[in-house]
């Protein structure tokens, strides 16, 4: 189990240089940062110098390796516009779009649990061929799309949701949240359903689909000949084998949920990384810009390879195959 560990991290951290050098090597192609930070007053010969005081006029490879090693200490550079830590930027922001994606998986398992298991039950019902049929044309729905008819429906015709904007929140230790004023959650019902329309059509198909297959397996027919009840067999046996694999894909779809909250946060103006994303793109901050790709970076790459891990743990046979 040592080896598959040390072998899981040591993938992570290959990744996560990939994804540095990949994030650091697009700077030269979103802008000049010292123009938009001075201005049109300022002579050619104070840009350069200011160029060369930000380190920008440096070869590629010593750019890279100045910034690898203060990534490492923590230091994934100072924000041109904001004129503070890229690190401390993206802090002030996360807490918005943790929410944020918190309250879509709150909505994806909740909903496609039930929904999942019931079409899995009774695959022949009118319900589960609605479920079927709808959540075929909630996949090729973008996030964008649904985020403007929730915002149609229920705040311009019915008037019964805010349109954008995170509402009254309070500090806890610094962290600005939402979830503890009604006026917060009423501003995140929408943005969450959005977040989750993505993911929610998956997810249902996914649980159904196991679930079904675990149904047909040998020994769950050897439980209806014991004469076990329904519900247990259901719920019991069946469920609970259909869980593992999609545990193991929630885990990697939560990293991908940080991705889809650009367009979300831009629809809803949500103040959260995202929005922050686009912001920065518009104002040539690229400091902040490699800084936000190395964080969603490890965001996701840490959340697979703890869930690899942990399918590691559960299922010795994964272990066994990535020996061989």
């Amino acid at each position: 189990m040592f080896a598959f560990v040390v072998r899981r991290v040591t993938q992570a951290l290959f990744v996560m240089l990939i994804i540095s050098l990949v994030g650091f090597s697009i700077k030269s192609e979103i802008g000049d940062p010292v123009r938009d930070m001075v201005g049109e007053r300022v002579t050619p010969a104070e840009r350069e110098l200011l160029r060369d005081k930000l380190g920008l006029n440096d070869p590629f490879v010593t750019q890279y390796l100045r910034f690898a090693k203060n990534a490492v200490q923590g230091d994934l550079g100072l924000s041109f516009f904001h004129k503070k830590p890229a690190l401390a930027v993206i802090a002030a922001k996360a807490p918005a779009t943790l929410e944020l994606v918190f309250g879509a998986a709150l909505i994806i398992i909740f909903i496609s649990l039930p929904i999942g298991v019931f079409s899995a039950i009774y695959p022949r019902s009118a319900f589960s061929r609605f479920t079927m049929a709808f959540s075929t044309l909630g996949v090729s729905v973008p996030v964008f799309l649904t985020a403007i008819v929730l915002i149609y429906i229920f705040s311009v015709e019915l008037n019964w949701l805010p349109s954008y904007g995170r509402g009254e929140t309070v500090s806890l230790g610094g962290w600005e949240s939402g979830f503890f004023t009604v006026d917060g959650i009423m501003h995140l019902i929408l943005p969450s359903f959005s977040l989750a329309s993505i993911m929610l059509p998956l997810f249902i198909r996914l649980i159904r689909s196991e679930m079904m297959e675990v149904l047909e397996t040998e020994y769950i027919k050897f439980a209806w000949a014991k004469g076990l009840q329904r519900k247990r067999i259901w719920f019991i046996h069946a469920f609970k084998n259909t869980l593992l694999p999609v545990i193991t894909v929630f885990g990697v779809q939560i990293g991908i949920m940080f991705a889809f909250t650009i367009l979300t946060e831009t629809v809803f103006q949500w103040q959260g990384m995202g929005f922050m994303f686009l912001e920065a793109v518009e104002r040539s901050d690229i400091s902040l810009l490699v800084a936000y790709l190395m964080v969603v970076g490890a965001v996701f790459v840490v959340v697979n390879t703890v869930v690899d891990i942990i399918y590691g743990l559960v299922n010795p046979t994964i272990r066994i195959a990535g020996r061989k």
